[in-house]
């Protein structure tokens, strides 16, 4: 029998006859750190993507108590940086990981407290899905957090957070860690204890300087691999997801599909995704309306921004409500249902597909590259 016969559960056919000289040629192998083709598990080029990921949902209602106790039992600075909790994906063998590619977290920071700065290699971004009274500070420069807002952190970009009220405050963290961990491309710095910039003005430099409508300022014409915007403001993906609904209700075909806008968030130095390993996207369902089931190679991540409605994956219908999660692993079936006027926050590992030219899609049966 050839090494590790437990582990070959599904080995390929044709199997040689079992020979003192066939295990002496093993334990050659093993001696060497060597394990043949064949003797190995048929899933290592499976016909399809069959995950340990596995669909999940995470209740909103269950997230935010949890945060809050751990507000009131765990402090945050120096050490433990963030009062961070990791949706742990109950197919990845107890890791605070999502998906294989991406983290995600809830955040929760307390009255006045300042969570320290730091940068690191992993790209991150936080969502609110409700809240406000946290500045966040990016390479020194302070981004007000709010309600619908999206914040971009940069890999190596220094960063904190500080709440500047007498109320605690919770968000979502996306993280690329399991991608950078598994491939050893992580680095790590400390930076001051207090963040570098205390002012909370209502709009960030960045802001200040990129968020004209088509306007772009010559004197930042190269090309960045992440978008130099620290915040996408709610009250424009509000609008951009209204008017389409608008311009399909006059008859023009601008919705993904019946009843249903969507938009992705870009970089405006390379008119592609907000950073080089996350897609973030806003998709609006029109009371009634529903999605067509569809598999796609990679996993995201949704969370319900407004509303109510239900996601089925893999045939299974989980009800949902604001602030409720949930996982698609990859090449598992999802559709999305609207009971009321519903809207979802997502956000992939898309770009890291595409660029490697793994990424694939199915609707209606058809499967093609994406």
């Amino acid at each position: 029998m050839g090494p590790d016969k437990d582990k070959a559960e599904a080995p390929h056919g044709m199997q040689p006859e079992d020979t003192p000289e066939l295990r002496a040629l093993y334990k050659g192998f093993a001696e060497e750190s060597l394990l043949p083709l064949w003797t190995q598990r048929a899933d290592l080029m499976p016909a399809s993507p069959s995950p340990k990921a596995v669909p999940h949902v995470w209740k909103w209602s269950k997230l935010l108590p949890l945060a809050k106790k751990s507000g009131e039992l765990v402090p945050v600075g120096r050490g433990g940086e963030r009062r961070a909790i990791g949706l742990a994906n109950p197919g990845l063998g107890g890791n605070a990981y999502v998906s294989p590619t991406m983290w995600a977290a809830i955040q929760y920071l307390g009255p006045r407290e300042t969570a320290p700065e730091h940068r690191h290699s992993q790209n991150a971004f936080r969502f609110v899905v409700e809240g406000e009274g946290v500045w966040t500070v990016v390479n020194g420069d302070p981004v007000r957090m709010s309600r619908g807002d999206l914040l971009l952190t940069p890999g190596w970009h220094f960063h904190g957070h500080q709440n500047v009220t007498d109320q605690p405050m919770a968000w979502i963290d996306g993280l690329d860690i399991p991608f950078s961990q598994q491939n050893d491309v992580g680095f790590f710095e400390f930076g001051p204890e207090k963040v570098s910039d205390s002012s909370t003005p209502e709009f960030s430099r960045g802001e200040r300087l990129w968020c004209h409508p088509g306007l772009r300022p010559l004197s930042r014409l190269q090309a960045t691999p992440s978008s130099p915007i620290g915040a996408y403001r709610w009250e424009h993906t509000d609008r951009a997801l209204s008017e389409q609904l608008k311009l399909e209700d006059e008859g023009y075909d601008v919705t993904v599909e019946k009843g249903h806008a969507a938009v992705r968030y870009v970089n405006p130095t390379t008119a592609g995704d907000v950073m080089s390993t996350i897609r973030t996207e806003f998709h609006r369902l029109r009371e009634g309306s529903a999605t067509a089931p569809r598999r796609e190679v990679g996993s995201s991540v949704f969370q319900v921004f407004d509303g109510m409605g239900a996601a089925v994956l893999n045939g299974t219908e989980h009800r949902l409500e604001k602030g409720d999660m949930f996982v698609v692993p990859s090449w598992t079936q999802w559709s999305l249902q609207a009971e009321t006027d519903f809207d979802l926050f997502r956000f992939s590992d898309a770009p890291i597909m595409e660029r490697l030219n793994f990424a694939r899609s199915e609707v209606g049966g058809v499967v093609e590259p994406r």
